[in-house]
């Protein structure tokens, strides 16, 4: 379903909702860092395989998946999007516990510009001048970041990269997030059980237990707003509201996490920011929506 052109209070609240929980992300993986990663990734599967159907059948929205069961094509797109779904969501829970949320942060403010830049490559979509100039400044916060902080940014574009990928694959079905997510767990379904079984289980108290219960609601529900959203707001307003999440884990990593931010990241940092003024001002004058994501994280 196609955004309306025009903004509503209860769009805005759904859209600032759904980028604010996933902006605060961190937190949740953060407190379940006793976990290994993998072990955190299988539950997030089937949790969220378990919720986003019970979801999906409450609301009677088995039909629209009937087809993509018989398309070969299809199906084949949501298992590679499966597969890019889940090794972002793996990069991402990695990150966190691993203390690096500032490359995550920088991951997620690189993505918009990175899809850009997929675009072309692969719908071979032109670009303007100023658009040009936008993935440029991108990459040289990469660059900078490679080049005088020591360490080449991985998780930042891999992170970038496996998003970036999957919202180009995604674009090969007709087929809203809320049930493509479904499709997609149900598809990661049977290796996260098999690897449930065969891996060593985490000694851990009642809490952390229950926080992994949690990981189908934490999925599904920012996604739900972000559903709404969608259905009423533009593709511009939303454009902007995507820096809304990665601005939060850039607060956080500094605030809460207290991640040492040197002058070579403060500088990629401000060229990244540089690159999505550009880019915002230029589609703004332009009269052309922002690129959106389908949903992070």
């Amino acid at each position: 379903m196609q955004p309306n052109s025009r903004w509503t209070s209860g769009g805005l609240f759904h859209g600032l909702g759904a980028y604010a929980l996933w902006g605060v992300f961190p937190l949740y993986f953060h407190a379940l860092a006793p976990v290994p990663p993998l072990v955190i990734l299988c539950h997030r599967i089937v949790w969220s395989a378990l919720l986003l159907a019970a979801i999906v059948t409450w609301r009677g929205g088995w039909g629209a998946s009937r087809e993509i069961f018989r398309s070969r094509r299809a199906l084949a797109a949501l298992s590679v999007a499966a597969l890019l779904i889940a090794m972002n969501w793996l990069i991402f829970i990695y990150a966190v516990t691993t203390g690096q949320v500032l490359q995550a942060s920088l991951g997620y403010f690189i993505n918009p510009l990175f899809s850009i830049a997929l675009a072309v490559i692969f719908l071979r979509e032109r670009l303007r001048a100023w658009q040009w100039l936008a993935v440029g400044v991108a990459g040289a916060a990469v660059a900078n970041l490679a080049w005088r902080a020591g360490s080449f940014p991985f998780i930042a574009l891999a992170l970038a990269g496996t998003f970036g990928l999957y919202g180009l694959v995604r674009k090969q079905v007709n087929l809203g997030p809320l049930l493509s997510l479904l499709i997609e767990s149900i598809l990661l379904l049977p290796a996260a059980l098999l690897a449930l079984a065969l891996l060593p289980r985490p000694v851990v108290g009642p809490g952390i237990w229950l926080l992994l219960s949690l990981a189908g609601v934490v999925t599904a529900v920012p996604l739900l707003m972000f559903g709404e959203a969608v259905r009423q707001l533009p593709l511009s307003t939303l454009g902007f509201l995507q820096y809304v999440g990665p601005t939060l884990q850039f607060i956080l990593a500094l605030a809460v996490f207290k991640e040492r931010l040197d002058p070579a990241r403060l500088a990629s940092f401000a060229l990244c920011w540089a690159a999505i003024g550009i880019y915002a001002v230029d589609s703004v004058r332009a009269h052309s929506p922002q690129l959106l994501a389908d949903e992070p994280d």
